[in-house]
């Protein structure tokens, strides 16, 4: 083979593999998944069952967020009349309303009163009922002042487990009973209309600003 056609080989080699490499990194291609079993850490259950279906709660919001992003809901930022969409399109926050909301825990409702009540931790100029739960910045101050705070050092691997909730600036997500080779938990979330999958290994690309669990 000549001089010249080895480089050119080389370099579609080289182009080839920088492809798979971003396609990888952006999550278009598939990262193996390991369980809590692997790493010897004890999966948390819930001594609280919210709507008595027989689920302990952290079980639950995790079946649900998978039941919720089953239907694949397209990512687009509407206002609804009666708060939670109801037309397959939705944003991050929708996926941890819909998570809580079949385990018996209705954001809507939870925020509003929050916010009515506590109106000075929020900085909201009008009130509106069927919004405010959908927004990160409100439900970072209910999550924080209404359930139970955990650290946001993601190297404490044992104590992030599937179901908890994730408060990022400007997103927000679900912790996933799937990890990486590092024993790093998934993310599931909804960030844009670009993404392949809703479960995604990204949590170490984000600056953690809260972490919490429901009960």
């Amino acid at each position: 083979m000549k001089k010249g056609s080895i480089i050119i080989l080389i370099c579609l080699l080289l182009i080839i593999s920088g492809i798979i490499s971003l396609l990888y990194f952006y999550n278009y291609l598939p990262h193996k998944k390991y369980t809590n079993d692997d790493f010897d850490i004890i999966t948390y259950k819930s001594k609280i069952d919210k709507d008595n279906d027989g689920i302990d709660d952290q079980t639950d919001i995790l079946n649900n967020v998978r039941k919720y992003l089953d239907a694949k809901p397209k990512y687009k930022s509407k206002y609804y009349e009666n708060g939670y969409p109801d037309d397959n399109y939705g944003v991050c926050t929708d996926v941890v309303a819909f998570g809580l909301k079949e385990a018996g825990y209705d954001l809507r409702e939870l925020v509003d009163y929050d916010i009515r009540n506590n109106k000075s931790n929020y900085n909201i100029d009008k009130i509106d009922k069927n919004i405010d739960f959908r927004r990160v910045k409100n439900l970072q101050v209910y999550f924080k002042n209404n359930v139970i705070n955990l650290t946001t050092d993601i190297k404490d691997i044992e104590n992030f487990q599937g179901g908890d909730i994730v408060v990022f600036k400007n997103h927000i997500g679900i912790i996933s009973d799937k990890r990486n080779y590092k024993g790093i938990p998934f993310l599931i979330h909804h960030a844009n209309p670009y993404q392949r999958y809703y479960e995604e290994d990204v949590l170490e690309r984000y600056e953690i600003i809260g972490h919490y669990r429901v009960s």
